[in-house]
């Protein structure tokens, strides 16, 4: 009997498009011999299966079913690719908890945290993670220029603490940027975080877990023109992604490790994917914990798994069937 597989996409953020590419991309990677497949896409309290003719059928919310051809369809396991609100901060995870149905990644705490770009960092940071200087403005609140001068420096970087693919990202190089670029932020999230500039290298390290093993991907270096790793450098091509990282291979051993050790340390479940930057000295700096990496023909798991000599289709497999 084959099981039925929501693939969760859309969400209620700016990257509500990213989101449906990343869909796209599960559903190509997902073994349909062994898998029926249906794209649900969620914006606002609009919630519908996309059907194999094209059309759509509105998902009942007290069971996530919907009905085709007279019979009701139910989700035997749900993949979470909803980068933001409500897939990514434990919304979603908690609403399938409540109906013991199955899903993808993290459970309702290492979401709503990891989802918290500051937040997450300071909880690490008590576990010995290196993390940049920061400070957290929530709505209402407001910081002058020379408070963000004196306690972070510039440049630094302002955005949104909730959120991703960059966007209300800000690197603020001058006085005058700051104040512009909080109200950008606020404009993506209720929340805004003032961070400090670390000059280095970027790199990125996925790492996923099963009951039968431990994988930890080939780590990828980020390099790009632009001011920082965007919008334009993540979708648009503006950037070189090179995998494996030109690191050293006491530098991989490291970085490798501690990503195992952050996924174990958050209690995180499914594919991870945690971002660094390599400052002076090899010193390790954590930048952000994705529980719901992109998944598009461009996002960087699906290089990773290509890099490892692994077959993304039993990658998928391997996360599906462990929550079995």
């Amino acid at each position: 009997m084959k099981r039925t597989i929501a693939i969760v996409c859309g969400g209620d953020t700016s990257e509500f498009q990213v989101s449906l590419r990343s869909a796209q991309g599960i559903y190509s990677f997902i073994d349909k011999e062994k898998y029926t497949l249906y794209i649900v896409e969620m914006q606002g309290l609009d919630w519908h299966a996309q059907l194999p003719d094209g059309g759509k059928a509105p998902i009942d919310r007290n069971d996530f079913s919907f009905q085709l051809n007279g019979k009701k369809v139910t989700f035997d396991f749900a993949y979470i690719t909803i980068h933001g609100t409500p897939g990514e901060d434990g919304r979603l995870q908690g609403y399938f908890d409540l109906l013991h149905i199955p899903y993808s990644c993290c459970g309702v705490l290492a979401a709503a945290l990891t989802y918290d770009k500051f937040a997450c960092n300071q909880y690490l940071k008590v576990f010995g993670v290196r993390i940049s200087e920061s400070l957290v403005l929530r709505q209402g609140q407001s910081i002058s220029d020379e408070d963000v001068i004196e306690k972070i420096g510039l440049p630094c970087f302002i955005k949104p603490s909730l959120g991703g693919s960059s966007f209300g990202v800000t690197k603020v190089k001058t006085k005058e940027q700051i104040q512009p670029a909080i109200v950008k932020a606020f404009n993506e999230a209720k929340e805004v975080l003032v961070e400090a500039f670390m000059e280095g290298t970027e790199i990125t390290c996925g790492c996923y877990k099963t009951k039968e093993k431990s994988v930890v991907f080939p780590i990828t270096e980020v390099v790009t023109d632009n001011e920082f790793f965007d919008y334009d450098a993540k979708y648009n091509g503006q950037v070189s992604e090179i995998t494996p990282a030109r690191i050293s291979d006491d530098l991989t051993r490291r970085v490798q490790a501690l990503t195992s050790a952050i996924y174990d340390i958050l209690g995180a479940s499914g594919i991870i994917r945690v971002d660094y930057i390599i400052t002076a000295g090899d010193k390790v700096n954590l930048l952000e914990v994705n529980t719901t990496p992109g998944m598009t023909t461009t996002s960087f798991i699906p290089q990773q798994v290509r890099a490892a000599g692994l077959d993304i289709k039993d990658v998928m497999t391997d996360i599906i069937e462990n929550q079995f």
